[in-house]
Order: structure tokens, then sequence, then C-alpha cells
């Protein structure tokens, strides 16, 4: 289930690329697929360990090209550790809502990032997200969990107040955020409710199988009640003086 399209940022061959905040790997892993030089970088030590062992099972398997490199590290988002300027892409997918000092977390990824590179930034949509606010306390109430509601808008002045260009603005997930609501109104923990068991096993299945007509139906939807907001960056190339 990916959120960021890596066609838009060009994701290839030798692309220096970091996913921070990369949690399970789902994107990581695509990018590895592409052949990219890829770095899985998070806070938790248990999913970094699980993310490598991934990583060598896809090499295991030739999943990746032969050229592609992949490798998981364990650190803080606010103090990375990498030199100004390494990376051709950044990747913050649905990280941002849970670090109190995001804008810290922000300043840290332009750093790193190329002049000329690109990048993403992902965090749940406002509206959908507030329903979820409005119908759990418990569903962001939790340790690590959200802190706060993002406006598209409000992220892209962040992004631009660390010398970041905003090149455009996409949804996805359309299908999640009732699945989400139903969640939030029935409690979050009660994953034995017969709607939410059924909901779920329709997500899974979509996911497995992609049938057009869910496809179709999602991007559709997506504009409307997607669950996720992706915001697409550059660093300016003059941002090298």
């Amino acid at each position: 289930m990916l959120t960021v399209d890596f066609d838009r940022l060009g994701v290839g061959s030798h692309t220096k690329v970091i996913d921070i905040g990369a949690g399970q790997g789902r994107h990581s892993f695509e990018m590895f697929r592409r052949g990219a030089d890829v770095i899985a970088f998070d806070q938790s030590e248990s999913d970094m360990a699980d993310v490598a062992e991934m990583f060598d099972a896809m090499m295991a398997e030739g999943q990746v090209p032969a050229d592609a490199k992949a490798r998981a590290e364990v650190g803080d988002a606010l103090r990375l550790p990498y030199a100004d300027n390494s990376f051709d892409v950044v990747l913050m997918s649905e990280i941002l809502e849970h670090i109190p000092s995001d804008e810290e977390a922000i300043a840290e990824m332009a750093r790193i990032l190329k002049p000329g590179g690109v990048g993403a930034v992902t965090v749940p949509r406002y509206w959908p997200e507030k329903v979820c606010w409005a119908l759990s306390d418990a569903y962001h109430e939790v340790e690590g969990g959200h802190v706060r509601i993002y406006r598209a808008s409000e992220l892209a002045d962040k992004l631009r107040a660390n010398g970041l260009e905003v090149t455009g603005t996409d949804h996805a997930h359309a299908l999640h955020a009732p699945y989400w609501w139903l969640k939030c109104a029935v409690g979050v923990e009660n994953n034995d409710n017969p709607l939410v068991k059924a909901y779920h096993k329709l997500l899974v299945w979509d996911m497995m199988s992609a049938p057009a007509l869910t496809r179709v139906g999602e991007q559709v939807l997506n504009p409307v009640i997607g669950k996720s907001v992706a915001l697409y960056l550059r660093k300016p190339e003059l941002a090298a003086s």
C-alpha cells in the first residue's frame, strides 16, 4: 500500500534515497525494487531489524536489480547522522503527525537533501483525521500517537520556511478513511466487531488482488475522502550557495 508516486519522484537505478520514519518498510521496499540506493531510517530497532531481514530476502529471491543497495539504520529524525546535501530523494511518510518538534524534523530533512533533489511528505488529511479525533480519544491519545492535525496549506508553509519548493499535492487511500471512522466509532481496539472484520477483509482482498473496480473507484474518491495527503517538494539549486 503505497502513499507516494515514485515515478513522480524519478526513483530508479542509483538514486540515493532515504525513507525517514520507514516503519515496516513499505516504501523502502518499493524503492529498492526500483534499483535505488536506499536507507530505511527509523527510531524502532525492532522494525529496522525486520526491514533489514526483508532487504536480504528480496536480494536472495532476485526481486531487485543486481546493483541496488539497501540498509536499515536506527536513529532520531531530529538528529539525522548524515552530511548536508547527501540524498537525491527524501521521504517522510506518516511520521510528522507523531513528532512534537515537527519543524526540526523538516529542517533536518531539508538539510540532507541535495540542491535540485526532490522528495515527498505525507500526513493524514485534515478532515478525515478530524472525524477520527471526534469519534475516539483513544485513536490519538496513546503513547507515540498523533499530536496534531495538519491542513495541507500549513504543512506547505512549514516546508517553504525551510527553503523547499512545494511542487504538487495528491491524496491517497480513500478506501481506508471509512475503515478508520468505523474503528473509531466501535472502539479502535475492537477488532472483533463484525463490521470491522468484514471491512478489513475487503481491504486485504483489495491490496492483494488490485481489481480494476476498486482501483478506479479509489482514484475517483481520493480527492474527496483520501485519508492521506502527499506534498511533493524540491530543494532549489540556489540552496547550494
